[in-house]
């Protein structure tokens, strides 16, 4: 006999639904808590090997699949987009308790897989990982918030070093959010103060010249405000910026450390162009790679695996899905312009796919190019992941 409990989890319940033999025998609900766990686990108790499906809902389902895992309960946890497709063709009305019966149903004629089980450290990652881009979103309206108050405040001092980035000019910013603290110092007094604000060793003549250059964009700024909030609101921002970034760089250290003894950090790194915040980042979107059945799986998950449309005469361009990983997706197109950055000093069979078609089609379509390149570098990562085998830039320029 063949026991299914097909199970839709919501934010706060669940609605499950149990087939025998392709019978529904009972339907019933639970709060995703621990007394709810424990009526579920009554009733799986009462069957012999029963199969468990639900749909990847998140954060919402991952307390279902925590409780599953410490019972040890085989289950299938499946992408939502092809639960909907399986169930299209019994589906006519949807209810979280229909729902939960299609589940079972789509399970009875389709038989998946179990879900294979991963390392915890990926599931650890992909949270820090999560945290990570949440403080690169919170950077940015950071920036953007510093940039237009310093336009109020004091304008000219985004001039006054080559990058807006790093303690440096954060710690400046905070120091003389307005020209006429700065004008309060002479060059010498101004060069002990930078000196001291920057985390690296900088020389007396450079801190100097610095210094110098501050002064006479303070006497050129012309500031529009010089109110107590206006330059609370300035310190404020540049303290925020600077404690943003430095959370970042704990976080890929976090991920690097909890990471150190999975095999692909190295195998990723040794890739000209890879750096280390690449490989953890992209470990952490994308999980076990070797749970893929193929690279084209791969491609799928980011959301680069083409569509191509034709009707009659018309024929569409062809174009990516790009309903997938989105953040896989983007950190797989930083690393290819890194490659191809790279690649002046250490070529790559991906950075050399990338010149050739460029130069076949002259400068058009160069966005389409780099993902034609990370087709490329998914189909080599993979490679290398699933063989455990360093980057050997002879042997794939070779076989290029």
């Amino acid at each position: 006999m063949e026991f299914i409990f097909g199970i839709d989890v919501s934010r706060y319940t669940s609605n499950v639904a149990i087939l025998v033999d392709k019978h529904l025998v009972k339907q019933f609900k639970i709060s995703n808590n621990v007394e709810g766990f424990k009526i579920l686990d009554e009733q799986l108790g009462n069957f012999a090997k029963p199969l468990i499906i639900f749909e990847a809902t998140g954060v919402y389902s991952r307390s279902l699949e925590s409780y599953l895992q410490q019972a040890d309960y085989p289950y299938t946890r499946i992408n939502p987009l092809r639960a909907k497709k399986d169930m299209d063709s019994f589906r006519h009305n949807k209810t979280d308790s229909l729902d939960a019966l299609g589940l079972a149903k789509a399970m009875s004629m389709h038989h998946y897989d179990p879900t294979k089980l991963s390392d915890p450290v990926y599931s650890e990652m992909h949270d820090l990982e999560r945290l990570y881009q949440e403080k690169n979103e919170d950077i940015v309206r950071e920036k953007n918030r510093l940039h237009k108050i310093l336009s109020i405040t004091f304008p000219e001092i985004e001039k006054l070093l080559s990058s807006t980035d790093g303690d440096l000019y954060w710690n400046l910013v905070q120091e003389f959010p307005s020209p006429k603290e700065v004008l309060k110092y002479d060059i010498q007094g101004l060069s002990k103060i930078i000196l001291q604000s920057t985390p690296k060793n900088m020389g007396t003549l450079r801190s100097q010249h610095i210094a110098s250059r501050f002064i006479d964009l303070a006497k050129e700024s012309f500031t529009i405000s010089n109110s107590i909030y206006a330059i609370k609101e300035t310190t404020y921002h540049a303290h925020e910026v600077q404690t943003i970034d430095h959370m970042k760089t704990q976080l890929i250290d976090e991920m690097a450390k909890i990471s150190e003894n999975l095999p692909e950090i190295k195998v990723l790194t040794s890739i000209p162009g890879i750096g280390l915040k690449t490989a953890v980042c992209l470990t952490a979107e994308w999980g076990d790679v070797r749970r893929f059945y193929s690279s084209n799986a791969i491609n799928a998950f980011v959301g680069i695996d083409l569509i191509h449309y034709e009707s009659g005469n018309y024929t569409a361009g062809d174009h990516i899905r790009k309903r997938g990983n989105s953040y896989a997706r983007k950190i797989l197109f930083k690393a290819v312009l890194n490659i191809i950055s790279a690649s002046k000093h250490t070529p790559t069979n991906i950075s050399l796919s990338y010149n050739t078609k460029k130069q076949s089609s002259g400068s058009k379509g160069t966005k389409k190019i780099v993902i034609s390149a990370m087709h490329h570098l998914i189909r080599t990562m993979y490679h290398l992941i699933l063989n455990n085998e360093m980057y050997d830039t002879k042997m794939f320029l070779t076989e290029h």
